[in-house]
Parts: structure tokens; C-alpha cells; sequence
């Protein structure tokens, strides 16, 4: 599984390794059911602590990412669609309230912004 971790981020490890699992499953990378790394060998690949991708895992199951099965390993939950839409949602909201903030900041009106919206999604 390719997941870069960068010192440079302001982000914890843990967090970056989490953000970028969660990617992959709500892109559908990560499927159903997938196994993924065992804690040790994720550390050993990116040269990190175990303890570090432990709390990486166990954020993940408690967001329901994740389901551990004792002797077995992880995988990826089954997530119902709407829970999926539901995240995805969520993040598309994120993005779009920084494009608000930033053209606010430029004083960009809401039409203006809303045109560039329009043209965007609509790939003119």
C-alpha cells in the first residue's frame, strides 16, 4: 500500500497515515473486505513505530473504517452507500468552505464564485 508520510507536514504521523487510508477507501482504491498490512510490516515499510500505525488502526476501526479480526488482521468495513455519500459530503464541504474563505478574502463576490463554480463542474 503507498502511503507517503512527509516531515514537512504539520500533520502527526498517525494522522497522515489515517487521512491517506481513508482516502483510498472512500475512492473505492481500498474495496470491501481488503486486507490491509499488518501494523508491523506498514511500520516497517514506512520506518515508523508500531505504536504509530497501532493508533493509526485503531482510529480507523473507531471511525468505522476498519474492522479487526484478532489472529486474523485488519480490513477495510463494509460501508453502507449512503455512509460513503455521507463522507464524501463531508469532505467536498471542507474544500468548498476554503474556496468561500479565500474569495472572501478577495473579495469575490458570491455570483462571481458561483460562475466559477458552475464552469468548473461543468468542465467548460
Amino acid at each position: 500500500m503507498d502511503i507517503i508520510i512527509s516531515n514537512s507536514n504539520n500533520l502527526p504521523i498517525y494522522e497522515q497515515i489515517t487521512s491517506q487510508i481513508k482516502e483510498k477507501i472512500l475512492t473505492g482504491e481500498l474495496k470491501d473486505g481488503e486486507a490491509l498490512p499488518s501494523m508491523r510490516l506498514l511500520a516497517k515499510e514506512l520506518r515508523i513505530s508500531v505504536i504509530t500505525t497501532k493508533r493509526a488502526y485503531e482510529e480507523l476501526e473507531r471511525e468505522g473504517f476498519l474492522h479487526t479480526i484478532v489472529g486474523k488482521g485488519s480490513f477495510v468495513a463494509g460501508k453502507s452507500p449512503e455512509l460513503l455519500h455521507e463522507n464524501q459530503l463531508r469532505i467536498t464541504q471542507e474544500q468548498l468552505a476554503k474556496a468561500v474563505e479565500t474569495a472572501k478574502n478577495y473579495n469575490i463576490s458570491y455570483e462571481e464564485l458561483l460562475e466559477m463554480l458552475t464552469i468548473l463542474y461543468k468542465g467548460e
